[in-house]
């Protein structure tokens, strides 16, 4: 069951778009993946915005091994200002129940979002998730704070689809997301129309 955020809508499992107009720098170009929105607020992790470690960097530093995968070159990604110094990892949902890590979110209807060091020791072993995504820190609104951004015209929202996450240049994410809308780039407008 889920919870509807105080106003009815549920962002769960979509992604929001930054309209060209966002003032939080942080924020600015990005599409954000939502795993939780509910009346308590929201959570996701912005999908478009690499930093300078990959994924053989981080297995390095928090001691395990790699191999030679090829997933190892993928860039980690800034997936939000708050406790960037965690990681967190978006995932397809496992398959088979059999594996399951000691702290993940299924996001209904999407993905899953495992913050515990069992997954990344899965992906080491040739076990874990197929396709993954991996953040140091995480995107959080506290109760109502979304709403009004999106009411500022802060951000666009539609439904989330995974080929962007995993399979699409990270340069193409972001005009790939608003092409789900029927959008062009270059047709939006940094400020708010009320009528």
């Amino acid at each position: 069951m889920q919870v509807m955020a105080t106003d009815g809508i549920n962002l769960t499992n979509q992604f929001l778009i930054a309209m060209p107009g966002m003032a939080d720098g942080a924020f600015a170009g990005s599409v954000v993946y939502l795993c939780e929105h509910n009346d308590k607020g929201a959570l996701g992790l912005v999908i478009n915005k690499p930093i300078d470690i990959t994924l053989k960097n981080l297995f390095e530093k928090i001691e395990l091994e790699l191999g030679a995968s090829a997933m190892g070159e993928q860039p980690v990604y800034f997936g939000g200002p708050v406790q960037t110094e965690r990681g967190f990892v978006l995932h397809d949902p496992q398959a088979d129940d059999s594996v399951a890590f000691s702290s993940t979110l299924k996001v209904p209807g999407g993905l899953a979002m495992t913050t515990s060091k069992d997954v990344l020791e899965a992906i080491a072993n040739g076990l874990g998730p197929r396709r993954v995504l991996v953040t140091l820190g995480y995107s959080g609104w506290s109760a109502g704070q979304l709403e009004e951004e999106i009411g500022r015209n802060g951000w666009l929202t539609v439904d989330a689809a995974p080929q962007i996450i995993f399979d699409t240049p990270v340069a193409l994410r972001y005009e790939q997301a608003l092409g789900l809308l029927g959008v062009d780039p270059r047709m939006l407008s940094q400020e708010a129309g009320h009528a």
